[in-house]
This record gives C-alpha cells, sequence and structure tokens, in this order.
C-alpha cells in the first residue's frame, strides 16, 4: 500500500478519543486526501480538546454519540481505535460488508518497508523501547520512535528515510490488528507477560494470543528477543520460526543470550562471551528493570554496535517519565511517580525497587486482576497506604485486611477522589527518610483522562508542595 492510495478514499475512524492517538489517524488521513467521518460515542463538548486539534484539517465529517451503520458499510475503510474489540457490532458489519477494518498499526506496517523493530510485554515495553532508541541513535544508526509512550504513530510516516530502523511499541490491541492482516515486524521483542486487560479480554488464553502476533508472520531470517526466567513466553519458544536470542537474570549456557553473573550484564553471541555494564553503574532503578536492559542489549546486539557505545548508553539512561520517575525531593521526603504501574505486579515491583520506608498511594478502577498478591507485599512494605478511589481500591482494601493480624482487621483507611488531597494526606503521614510512591496497581479510568494524567496530577501536586 502507499499512501496515495488513500487519497479520495471514504473512510471511518471508529473512535476519535481524548489520548491523541485518534486525533493523529484523521491528520494523516485528511493530509493523504482521504474524505473522514469520525465517530463516536462521547459528546462533542467531552471530545472538545480532541476536536480543537483538528480545526485546520478539511473533508471530515464528525458523528457524536452514536455509531451509524452506514458509516461501517458505504466506506472504503474503516480504522478503528486500537481499543475496540474486533468483537463491536460496527466493526462486524464492516467486516462482514467486506469492508477492510485497519488500526493505525497495520496501516503503518502497511504503509513502510522500513525495518521494524516491534517491542511488546505487559511491563517494561516503553522503558525498553526507549533504550533501544537510545543505542541505536547513540551508534549512528538512523532511527525513529513510533507508538512510544505518547508518541504518534501515522503522523510519523511523512519523516521517514529508506534506511530508518524503526522502533514500534505495540500492544496486544495494536498486535490484534496485525495479526488480522498476518503482519510481524523484522524484530519481536517480547518483554514479559503476566494478566492485564482482563476487563477487555475474556481469557488469559485470548490475551496471550494477541500476543504472540509479534511472530506469528515472522520468516526464519527475522529475529524474536524472549524472557526465558518467564514461563509463558519460555514454553512459547517451539512456536517461534525466527531466529531466537534470549535473556535471563541466570547464566544461560548455548545460543545467542544476555545474562547477569556475578554483578554485571553479559552477552553472548554463541561463541564469545562479552561483559557489557556493571549492575552497580546502572541508574534505573529496580531490579525488574535490569530485564528491560538485557532485552534492549538482546535487540541491538543483531546490529553489531560496539560494546563501549552500549554500556556508556545504559549508564546514562536514567528511565522514562511516570516510571519509577523522581519528582522531588522536600523535607528529606522523595516523591516518586510510577503511575505506569497499572497491574499489581509491576506495582508489587515498584514497593520492591526501595529498601526505605514507602506510604503508597495506590487504586484506582477495575481491570478484573488477582490483587491478593499485592495486598500482601502492601502490608510487608508499605509504612502508609492512601487510596484512590475506584472498584480495584475495594478489591485492594480486602486483600490487604486478609494480610493483617486479627485484631487489625477492622481498621479504616483512607479513600480520596482528589490526587491533591491523595499528596496531602501522604506529606502529613512521611518523615524524614521516607518515599511517597504513586504506584497504583491498578486503571486510572473515572478519576483520570488515562495513567499518564494521573501521572501528571501526581507531579502538579507534588511540586505546589509549600
Amino acid at each position: 500500500m502507499k499512501v496515495s492510495d488513500l487519497k479520495n478514499k471514504k473512510i471511518t475512524v471508529m473512535g476519535l478519543g481524548l489520548h491523541g492517538g485518534g486525533v493523529a489517524i484523521v491528520k494523516f488521513l485528511c493530509a493523504s486526501g482521504a474524505t473522514v467521518t469520525v465517530t463516536d460515542i462521547k459528546s462533542k463538548e467531552e471530545l472538545a480538546p480532541s476536536i480543537e486539534k483538528l480545526k485546520n484539517c478539511k473533508n471530515i465529517t464528525f458523528v457524536f454519540n452514536a455509531h451509524r451503520p452506514e458509516d461501517f458499510i458505504k466506506v472504503d475503510i474503516v480504522v478503528k481505535n486500537p481499543a475496540a474489540p474486533w468483537t463491536n457490532k460496527y466493526v462486524k458489519m464492516a467486516l462482514e460488508n467486506k469492508i477492510p477494518v485497519e488500526s493505525d498499526s497495520s496501516l503503518f506496517f502497511k504503509l513502510t518497508k522500513n525495518e521494524i523493530i516491534g517491542v511488546t510485554g505487559t511491563k517494561g515495553k516503553t522503558t525498553t523501547s526507549t533504550l533501544i532508541y537510545e543505542i541505536l541513535k547513540a551508534a549512528g544508526k538512523p532511527v525513529m520512535k513510533v507508538g512510544i509512550g505518547q508518541v504518534g504513530v501515522l503522523d510519523k510516516i511523512s519523516e521517514l528515510k529508506k534506511d530508518t530502523i524503526i522502533v514500534f511499541e505495540l500492544s496486544s490491541w495494536r498486535l490484534s490488528a496485525l495479526g488480522r492482516h498476518k503482519l510481524s515486524p523484522k524484530v519481536a521483542v517480547i518483554t514479559n507477560i503476566y494478566p492485564d486487560h482482563l476487563n477487555y479480554y475474556k481469557s488469559m488464553e485470548e490475551y496471550l494470543n494477541d500476543k504472540k502476533y509479534i511472530f506469528k508472520n515472522q520468516t526464519a531470517s527475522d529475529w524474536c528477543i524472549i524472557n526465558q526466567d518467564d514461563a509463558k513466553l519460555d514454553s512459547l519458544e517451539s512456536e517461534i520460526t525466527s531466529q531466537i536470542v534470549k535473556f535471563s537474570k541466570n547464566k544461560i549456557n548455548s545460543g545467542r543470550a544476555v545474562y547477569t553473573m556475578d554483578g554485571a550484564i553479559y552477552f553472548n553471541n554463541g561463541i564469545d562471551e562479552k561483559k557489557i555494564v556493571d549492575i552497580a553503574n546502572i541508574k534505573l532503578v529496580g531490579s525488574h528493570n535490569w530485564e528491560n536492559i538485557m532485552a534492549a542489549i538482546a535487540t541491538v546486539s543483531i546490529y553489531d554496535i560496539d560494546v563501549k557505545i552500549i554500556k556508556k548508553t545504559i549508564e546514562n539512561f536514567s528511565g522514562v517519565p511516570h516510571r519509577l520517575e523522581l519528582v522531588r525531593e522536600l523535607d528529606g521526603v522523595r516523591y516518586v511517580n510510577d503511575t505506569a504501574a497499572t497491574t499489581p505486579e509491576s506495582a508489587i515491583f515498584g514497593l520492591n525497587a526501595y529498601s526505605e520506608p514507602i506510604i503508597l498511594i495506590c487504586g484506582g478502577s477495575d481491570k478484573n486482576l488477582d490483587v491478593a498478591e499485592f495486598g500482601a507485599e502492601i502490608v510487608k512494605k508499605a509504612k502508609g497506604v492512601i487510596f484512590l478511589k475506584g472498584a480495584a481500591t475495594e478489591k485492594i482494601v480486602t486483600a490487604i485486611k486478609d494480610n493483617l493480624p486479627e485484631l487489625e482487621k477492622f481498621k479504616s483507611f483512607e479513600v480520596v477522589d482528589s490526587m491533591a488531597k491523595a499528596v496531602e494526606l501522604a506529606r502529613s503521614e512521611a518523615t524524614l527518610g521516607d518515599i511517597v510512591l504513586l504506584s497504583p496497581g491498578a486503571a486510572s479510568f473515572g478519576m483520570f483522562q488515562n495513567e499518564f494524567d494521573r501521572g501528571d496530577k501526581f507531579k502538579e501536586a507534588v511540586r505546589a508542595l509549600k
């Protein structure tokens, strides 16, 4: 497919949203000469910030508060929001009428011949993708970030050069669209698999099946980077037809591999073992980030980059926003933003990243995940807890009480309906040497637009402290 093929096509964009992805899709399609219908179940007032960003675009028709059948059967293409399920009746209506249904990821893959490094996993996608990008950039490779965090997708097409390497963060939703169109990246990276999005998927098997599309359509000359320590990923090895590079916190004795040994990270190309970096020199907080670093090393090893460049880039890399991000130190208390910890497992990583006493801010909306272990870890690790309102909060409180001594099971917990109040209470509880940690272990919807908005509100509240 060429961008010019979109000219004069009638295209429906399903789901404008407020997170920027829908806006990027519409801008790209309009710039390509398509006639675009944007349909969203939200109202014009709710979508005002996104609509404002499209004020200079021509050939757009907006449909608010509903979806209309004609917008899915009397068009040339439907581009759905990544989070819209394939079981949605309007998506099914389009497919039944032989109308192609795309997402930003599938269109991007079809519109470029560039080499793509795709990065997926339940946690660590953004950190791993960013570090891969930084190492390739430091090595002088022509490289571009796509879909990482809040970086756009289709709007990057115009910036591509013939030899640009693309580092693309791929959610399970974006991968589901690639699977539908039998597409996989040249290099597939899978950081880990934990339960997630079970408010969207019917089962873990369904979730894992979408994740597997990252390698399902690879060829024997392609590459797949996998975490050997993750039992679910290790069991998938027989399904992978591309060349495999493994990483682990334990030494791997055969094949291309990255692993930790004697306080350092090593790479073995199958013949020679090379020390890459001492763990003591890594700035990233938390041992879980060793896995992200190893995944990045395994990926860039394919491009024959000088070890000194890899080492220096890793040692200078301090992380990305919203992931164990130090916001401020005030009166001897550190305030850390880990809003991207939207699952119980990732919040546990946050708790275990520090040896200092922790005042935890957690809770939010529910993704149908098991919080039992999170509750047990909070009792062990947190000096105090403040909860953000939401359905997941009730489950976490129950899990905490299940791990308390009998006499403490009836204690009450503070649940707040604003981030400013949560930060205020945390400050009142914290003493010299403590860490106030926002690591929610839950989704953000209800109180916030998304997890990034939640993190921004935390940073605003912390910076406002006198």
